[in-house]
């Protein structure tokens, strides 16, 4: 195998190695079944093994014990936006959005095509260079929920503290931030992540909602379409992506055996400071984009004095290595993901490479 990149892409995102190489060795044949994983049918003792063996791992490291449900499904964050509303946004009730960069106001969006919105609070004004401070919240009554986007991937900004809500329901899209962190998840009455950052490859979405929330939910919308289908039946309702599924449960039992989620956060925050502390210490070389306050672990974002200089650090990067760091589209800049994956020693070569990038070009 030709020598590995270090990859910062921001989703699909870096795996751990052990757990590529595992799967590989367990490709042709699952244990001793005789069948790929790829092949296998979910219906099969084993496939609902695997199943339930992996909500039950996402759970314990989320500290959840009891009184939610983890599922997989299908769509990705993208489909959370519609079907978040379409279980809670029922009539007479408004949906409640924290405005905090492009993903958050696209929830705020898809939601808008079932019922009433409402922005209880937006940074679009100040460029999503923060957070929103807490006491600027403004809830619409009678409010079915409040949505936050945890971690910003495009923007590069997150929550420290999660809102208090009293009595509304708070939601929120975890997908770039999901056992990057200790979060109190028990404030939180239903959130979802995408795999593909911190929980395994593309293909399936982990969707964790509180039983008592569940109870509130539409029963007049397609059965396909409800959370409570897919506790039933335990997200076996129609076909999964098994193979998706089986990696996942390999990422869970890797991020257990490393400490949880603690240990990822003490990791994510020293790999993170390396970058950082290159950023402010090159003199406005580099510029942050996000207030220092509110800056992600996961996704460090940055701007350079002229496009094109950004265009030569892109290339030159890629020529050393490096992979995926380009701002995403809708915004241009430069964007390092150092997901859970992400190792330690990539991070330092990147904070060489920014530092040597300046000693030449500076």
């Amino acid at each position: 195998m030709a020598e590995r990149r270090y990859n910062f892409n921001p989703g699909p995102a870096a795996l751990p190695l052990e757990v590529l190489e595992q799967a590989k060795e367990e490709l042709v044949e699952y244990g001793e079944s005789g069948l790929s994983l790829l092949e296998m049918s979910h219906r099969s003792k084993i496939v609902e093994r695997l199943n339930a063996e992996t909500q039950s791992l996402l759970l314990e490291l989320l500290g959840l014990k009891e009184g939610y449900h983890a599922l997989f499904m299908g769509g990705g964050a993208s489909t959370q936006f519609a079907l978040v509303a379409q279980n809670f946004l029922v009539p007479g009730k408004v949906g409640n959005y924290m405005l905090t960069g492009s993903f958050s106001e696209k929830a705020y969006s898809e939601a808008g095509y079932v019922g009433p919105v409402h922005a209880a609070a937006s940074s679009k004004d100040a460029g999503w260079r923060s957070i929103p401070r807490l006491e600027e919240v403004r809830l619409e009554d009678p409010a079915a929920y409040l949505h936050i986007t945890s971690n910003n991937t495009i923007e590069g900004s997150r929550y420290n503290v999660l809102p208090e809500t009293g009595d509304v329901p708070l939601v929120a899209d975890m997908t770039s931030d999901i056992l990057g962190r200790v979060i109190d998840c028990g404030k939180l009455s239903l959130f979802y992540a995408g795999a593909q950052k911190n929980l395994g490859p593309a293909g399936v979405t982990a969707v964790v909602i509180r039983d008592s929330f569940l109870e509130k939910a539409s029963k007049n919308i397609p059965v396909i379409q409800r959370y409570a289908t897919f506790v039933k039946e335990k997200s076996l309702y129609n076909t999964p992506p098994v193979h998706t599924i089986y990696i996942m449960n390999l990422v869970l039992k890797w991020t257990a055996a490393l400490g949880g989620v603690p240990e990822m956060e003490r990791r994510n925050a020293e790999k993170s400071g390396l970058l950082y502390r290159v950023i402010d210490g090159s003199g406005g070389f580099y510029r942050g984009i996000v207030e220092p306050e509110c800056r992600s672990q996961m996704n460090v974002t940055w701007r350079m004095a002229d496009p094109e200089l950004e265009r030569r650090f892109l290339a030159e990067s890629e020529r050393a290595g490096f992979e995926g760091l380009g701002g995403h589209r809708s915004v241009g800049g430069l964007r390092a993901s150092a997901y859970n994956a992400v190792p330690l020693e990539a991070c330092q070569a990147l904070a060489d490479f920014m530092v040597e990038f300046q000693r030449v070009n500076g």
